[in-house]
């Protein structure tokens, strides 16, 4: 089987168990890595036109008035066919309760009928919160497996969970 990994992913300052910390590679980009790794799937990295403030704390309120205004915010590229994969890798950080506003973005586009949606989220303690029930509202005719949350400061150490889940669903 074919995969795509989609994923939107953050560098800058981020929340890590209470504090602050500056990281050169966002925690949902490793987790795709990881699952890179062990199924050779493609990648797509949705990338917002104009990137959320670098700190953190600015960031978040960015986010939140974007999800309050329900904006869908310009991306830099678009992916605008799937139809080749059979299994599709969506991730994202929890941010507000759901997947940032660009994923929207970018998975409304999409046909995904037919398709198999592995969902995973890195977070410090929101889990998968919303994320599955949204995705299954803008995917419609897909299978959507069991969702995968990963703590962001744990996620150098996740590969083996990773690798478990995939086996566990596909």
């Amino acid at each position: 089987m074919k995969s795509l990994i989609i994923y939107f992913s953050r560098a800058d300052e981020n929340y890590f168990g209470g504090a602050m910390k500056y990281i050169e590679k966002g925690n949902t980009e490793i987790a795709a890595e990881y699952i890179k790794d062990l199924t050779n799937a493609s990648m797509f990295k949705v990338e917002r036109k104009k990137e959320y403030s670098k700190g953190y704390m600015a960031c978040i309120e960015e986010a939140k008035q974007e999800q309050r205004r329900n904006e869908k915010p310009e991306l830099k590229a678009y992916l605008d066919d799937i139809s080749d994969y059979d299994v599709i890798y969506i991730g994202a950080p929890i941010y507000w309760g759901t997947m940032p506003q660009p994923m929207f973005t970018e998975l409304e586009r999409l046909d995904f009928n037919g398709k198999i949606i592995m969902p995973f989220t890195t977070h410090e303690g929101s889990g998968l919160a919303n994320v599955v029930n949204d995705i299954k509202k803008l995917a419609k005719g897909a299978i959507i497996k069991e969702g995968l949350p990963i703590p962001g400061s744990s996620v150098n150490d996740s590969k083996g969970k990773i690798e478990e889940w995939i086996k566990r669903n596909i």
